[in-house]
């Protein structure tokens, strides 16, 4: 939001009489963004703008007197958001609570050979799959992730994590001139 000074732009037209005026609409267009205020803020021109990529999120557009010796009326509004955070639906299954034993023994049951004889390769993978999908719904539950954890990969544990961290150190330490270029590859 600001004072943009484009005096000649007709926002209900979306027209604009200098070529600077009609860059800067190409530009608000190109970046698909929304202006709001409907009424002219100074003088019979609309020059304070507020520029929204999402339609909703800025309402209680008001425009009051002017604040101190401007000629421009001032402008307040609201910034819509939801008023709770949106739980996240990305499952994972959480080995940690799996059943391994009962899984082993699940896919140790079926007679593969009897199962498999005669089919293609295909046909074949189509049912082991199968077999494989149906012991892990029964041995494997699953979680919601959320927080930090919803965002990173599942081998990145806590000692990877370390390490990276180490390795961005040593990176900052090599670049400051406190450690050397030998020591710093060692750590990568």
């Amino acid at each position: 939001m600001g004072d943009f000074n484009h005096t000649d732009i007709c926002w209900r037209d979306n027209a604009a009489e200098h070529k600077q005026s009609r860059k800067f609409l190409e530009c608000v267009n190109d970046n698909f963004l929304l202006q709001v205020i409907e009424e002219p803020t100074r003088r019979g021109a609309t020059l304070d703008l507020i520029l929204t990529n999402k339609e909703g999120l800025v309402g209680d557009v008001k425009l009051k007197g002017s604040l101190g010796c401007s000629d421009h009326r001032m402008v307040e509004f609201r910034i819509l958001r939801a008023a709770r955070r949106v739980r996240s639906k990305l499952t994972t299954l959480d080995f940690g609570r799996a059943d391994f034993g009962l899984f082993r023994d699940l896919l140790g049951r079926i007679p593969w050979d009897k199962a498999l004889e005669g089919r293609g390769a295909q046909d074949s993978w189509l049912i082991f799959k199968g077999h494989l999908l149906q012991a892990q719904e029964r041995c494997i539950p699953t979680k919601r992730k959320s927080g930090k954890d919803a965002r990173r990969h599942p081998w990145l544990n806590k000692e990877l994590l370390g390490k990276v961290k180490c390795k961005k150190e040593a990176y900052r330490g090599w670049k400051q001139g406190q450690v050397a270029w030998e020591k710093y590859r060692e750590t990568v």
